[in-house]
């Protein structure tokens, strides 16, 4: 076997491999889910702004529910993918190159989602405390902004310290995952055949530990007050081994 090797770029060759990679995650679900949570809220806006929306799974089952819907992430690969699949689909989507924990939208929505805990990525205060500003700035009144993260006990007994692989006979990846004092870096190896040889490139991502009371504080600083937080794609209280945990945030207009 011989393997080209390549540089450390998040998301630049694995945006072109992340939905295959990706196949336990109910999409479909996450999107029933958040259709729940607008009925329940009787919001009528239709303007919904994705945040870190990957390769744009949730947006484009928004888009054909007749949300007009705006997606941004940092990465312009899984941008490209996201585009592709909208055009495949038949939706109408804006696609916005920015990063969630610094956003440039002078726009109002009703909807803001940052999902797949995207927010664990934030590993600064200072940019948890941007996102929250902005977006608190950015919602039009009565409207909700729906995140989630990885638990504490998810990131700190499931993930941290462990190894997890994927084999198949065109690809391959060992994911290493090194537990630190409030963060968890994920070192990754993916080995793609390309012809007769394999081709390496390497990620590497880190989460950050948050517990509610300290995304509860940033949300309350940024001047939400009605917060509600539940266990993973349910309306029940979050137990100590939740492995997701939803933040359900509404923007009143009093």
């Amino acid at each position: 076997m011989i393997i080209r090797m390549e540089s450390n770029i998040q998301y630049r060759d694995f945006s072109y491999y992340y939905d295959r990679l990706t196949t336990d995650i109910d999409y479909q679900m996450w999107s029933n889910y958040i259709i729940e949570i607008i009925n329940r809220k009787n919001l009528k806006s239709k303007r919904l702004l994705e945040m870190a929306c990957g390769t744009g799974n949730i947006s484009i089952n928004m888009a054909k529910l007749g949300f007009k819907v705006t997606a941004a992430d940092f990465s312009s690969d899984m941008l490209s993918v996201a585009y592709s699949k909208a055009l495949d689909n038949d939706v109408s989507i804006k696609f916005l190159c920015q990063d969630m924990a610094n956003m440039m939208i002078n726009e109002k929505f009703g909807v803001m989602l940052c999902l797949c805990d995207s927010i664990n990525y934030l590993t600064d205060d200072n940019q948890i405390i941007s996102l929250f500003n902005w977006a608190y700035d950015h919602i039009e009144d009565d409207g909700i902004l729906i995140f989630d993260i990885n638990s504490p006990y998810k990131l700190r007994n499931i993930i941290g310290n462990n190894t997890f692989t994927y084999n198949e006979d065109d690809i391959v990846y060992i994911w290493d995952n090194y537990l630190n004092d409030d963060t968890v870096d994920f070192y990754i190896s993916f080995f793609v055949k390309e012809g007769e040889l394999y081709r390496r490139f390497d990620e590497i991502h880190t989460e950050r530990i948050y517990k509610i009371d300290q995304l509860t504080q940033m949300l309350r600083h940024a001047g939400f007050s009605n917060i509600e937080i539940y266990d993973g794609f349910t309306f029940n209280s979050p137990s100590i081994k939740s492995e997701r945990i939803n933040f359900i945030v509404q923007k009143n207009n009093s």
